[in-house]
């Protein structure tokens, strides 16, 4: 008991599991005997998620998250070649001010890809993917910038052609960070999908919903689409932390060493 409480104890598994179900069931019982009106009770919150799904919620997920999946596959494909390509002096210029992109106003940048998409589904994908990039291409180049020169020396000493160290040292060398910034951005994507599918309407999605919930000021059915959500969510980066050990599994030798 008394290790839970000291600075950088390494506890074992079972103990994280207990320690894991102890807090939920907190959260659980805080939530029932929560003395707010504003919080829905446990019962309306899955009473209302049962008579969502009844009227299709199952469908609007899937519709969102196969616009999600969709999105993170392309917004990595570009944030990658991007990212790479300052390798070479001559990109660096444009790819850090694709980056300081990210400060601009999402409504000025909705307005340019509502000119330019012809139709609802396709300008959900090039909002999503534009949001995902900047900010992705950020975290890519602040890996490759964290790089220990000592790598580069070793490649170099070892008669490597300098494409030949970009592939080595900064492509597979870090490779395992690409996942750990795919599940950063795509959790942040997940946040963006509801106010990009609010912003273009039709073809449905779990985001439409929710704002047609939240505009009739339906607590416990906000409530209950904030819960699939997460859940989703959950999964998702679940899911990405999973491929990264299949792919990657060199990069949990420390940890487990541990």
């Amino acid at each position: 008991m008394k290790r839970i409480f000291t600075p950088n104890a390494i506890i074992d598994k079972s103990t994280m599991r207990i320690l894991i179900a102890a807090q939920i069931a907190l959260i659980v019982f805080v939530w029932i005997f929560s003395p707010s009106a504003l919080l829905p009770k446990p019962g309306e919150v899955f009473g209302a998620l049962t008579d969502l799904w009844e009227q299709g919620l199952g469908a609007e997920l899937i519709t969102s998250f196969y616009l999600n999946v969709q999105s993170i596959i392309l917004a990595t494909i570009i944030s990658l070649a991007l990212s790479y390509a300052t390798v070479l002096p001559f990109f660096r210029p444009i790819v850090g001010f694709i980056g300081k992109v990210r400060f601009l106003s999402p409504a000025g940048i909705t307005l340019i890809f509502t000119m330019i998409a012809t139709g609802s589904h396709e300008l959900k994908v090039s909002l999503l993917v534009f949001f995902i990039t900047v900010f992705f291409i950020t975290s890519m180049v602040d890996v490759m910038g964290t790089i220990p020169k000592e790598q580069f020396d070793l490649a170099r000493t070892l008669h490597m052609s300098e494409w030949r160290v970009v592939w080595e040292v900064i492509i597979l060398g870090q490779f395992d960070k690409v996942f750990d910034v795919i599940r950063q951005n795509a959790a942040m994507a997940f946040m963006m999908l509801t106010m990009v599918e609010g912003i273009a309407r039709g073809g449905g999605g779990i985001g439409e919903v929710l704002l047609d919930q939240n505009k009739h000021f339906r607590i416990e059915a906000v409530f209950a689409i904030q819960l699939v959500i997460l859940c989703v969510g959950i999964g998702q980066d679940f899911a990405i932390g999973v491929m990264k050990k299949f792919f990657c599994p060199y990069a949990f030798l420390t940890v487990e060493a541990r």
